[in-house]
C-alpha cells in the first residue's frame, strides 16, 4: 500500500510540474515573440532541448541519475522522429490557420487513440471514449475559431499529427520495455533532436518569417527571456517524458488540453487577452471531460489491481497447495505399490 501510495505522489508530481512548468513557459515565449518580436519558434526549441541535455550532463556527472545504455540505433531514430514532429507542428501552424492548428492539436488524440488500439491492443473503455469526446469538444469550442483548409497546410498537419502520436507512443513504449527512466531516455536522445532542429530550425523558421535567426538583433531583455525560456524548458521535457512514462501517451494529451484552457484563463486574467461567453463555455466543457477522464481512469485502475492481486493471490495459493499434492500422490503411489507387493505374495 506504502508503494501505491508513493507510485500515486509520483504521478500526481509529475502532472503538476508538467502543467506548471508548460503554462509558465508558454507565458514566457508569448513575451518573447508578441512582444519582444522574436519569432523563430523552431530554433529557439533546439536551444530548449541543448540546454536540456547540458543540465541532465551535469545532473549524471553529479551522480543525480545513473545512465543506462540503450540501443543506439533506437535512440538516433526516437530523437529524430521527436525532432522531426516538432518541425512538423511549426510548419502546420505556419501554412493552417490558428483554428485549423488547434483542430490538428485536437486529432492527436483520437488517432493515438486508433494507433493504441491497433497495434498494442490498448482497451478503451465506452466511458473512456466519452470523456474524450467531451473533453475534445470543450477544448474546440473554446479554442477553434477560424477553419481555413489549404492543401499543404493539410498535409503537414497529417504528418505533424503522425509523428507526433508515434513519438509520444515511443516514448512509453521503450521507457517500459526496456525499463529506463524518463530521465535516462531524454538524456541520451536529446542530442539527436536538439542536432535535427538546431540543423533546419533556421531554415524552417526563414521560410516562415523571412527573417533571419542570426541577423536578429538581440537586445538584452530579449537575451534574458531566452535564457528564462531555456531554464523552463528543462523542467517542460523532463516532465513531458516523465508523464507519458508513468502515465500514458493519452493522459499526457488530455493533460496539455488542460494546460491550453489554464493558459486561455491566464491569457484573459494577466494579458487581457478578449475573453468570450464561447470561451468559458467550451472550458467549463473541457473540465467536465478531464474530470470523467480521471474519474474513470482510476475507477478501471484499482479495478485492474484488485483483478491482479487477486490473480496473483491464487498462483501463490496454488503453488503452496503443489508440494501438498505431491506428497500426497507419493504417498497412494507407495500405498498402491505396496498393495500389489501383498497381492502378489
Amino acid at each position: 500500500m506504502g508503494e501505491l501510495t508513493g507510485y500515486q505522489l509520483g504521478v500526481i508530481g509529475a502532472l503538476f510540474l508538467s502543467v506548471a512548468s508548460s503554462v509558465s513557459i508558454v507565458i514566457c515565449n508569448k513575451a518573447l515573440m508578441s512582444n519582444l518580436g522574436f519569432p523563430f519558434a523552431t530554433t529557439l526549441t533546439s536551444w530548449h532541448l541543448m540546454v536540456t541535455y547540458c543540465t541532465l550532463h551535469v545532473a549524471h556527472r553529479l551522480n543525480f541519475f545513473e545512465n543506462k545504455s540503450i540501443d543506439m540505433k533506437t535512440v538516433i531514430l526516437f530523437g529524430i522522429l521527436n525532432g522531426v514532429s516538432i518541425g512538423f507542428l511549426n510548419l502546420s501552424l505556419g501554412f493552417n490557420s490558428i483554428g485549423f492548428y488547434q483542430m490538428t492539436k485536437l486529432a492527436i488524440i483520437p488517432f493515438t487513440v486508433l494507433l493504441e488500439t491497433l497495434f498494442l491492443k490498448k482497451q478503451f473503455s465506452q466511458k473512456i471514449k466519452l470523456s474524450l469526446f467531451l473533453l475534445l469538444v470543450g477544448v474546440g469550442i473554446a479554442s477553434v475559431t477560424d477553419l481555413q483548409l489549404n492543401f499543404v497546410g493539410t498535409v503537414l498537419s497529417l504528418l505533424a499529427i503522425m509523428t507526433t502520436c508515434v513519438g509520444q507512443i515511443l516514448t512509453n513504449t521503450i521507457q517500459k520495455r526496456l525499463n529506463v527512466t524518463s530521465t535516462q531516455l531524454l538524456y541520451q536522445s536529446a542530442p539527436f533532436q536538439a542536432a535535427i532542429l538546431f540543423v533546419t530550425g533556421p531554415m524552417v523558421d526563414q521560410y516562415l518569417t523571412n527573417q533571419y535567426v542570426f541577423a536578429f538583433k538581440y537586445s538584452p531583455l530579449v537575451l534574458g527571456f531566452i535564457v528564462l525560456s531555456c531554464v523552463i524548458a528543462v523542467s517542460v521535457n523532463f516532465s513531458t517524458f516523465l508523464v507519458i512514462g508513468k502515465t500514458s501517451p493519452v493522459t499526457y494529451q488530455v493533460l496539455g488540453h488542460l494546460k491550453t484552457c489554464l493558459v486561455l484563463g491566464f491569457g484573459y486574467t494577466l494579458l487581457h487577452d478578449p475573453f468570450t461567453e464561447r470561451n468559458i463555455i467550451g472550458i467549463l466543457v473541457a473540465i467536465v471531460g478531464m474530470g470523467l477522464y480521471s474519474y474513470f481512469c482510476t475507477h478501471e485502475n484499482k479495478k485492474k489491481q484488485i483483478l491482479d492481486l487477486s490473480t496473483a493471490s491464487q498462483i501463490k495459493d496454488k503453488d503452496s497447495n503443489a508440494p501438498l499434492l505431491g506428497h500426497q500422490d507419493k504417498e497412494n503411489l507407495f500405498e498402491v505399490k505396496k498393495a500389489t507387493k501383498d497381492s502378489l505374495v
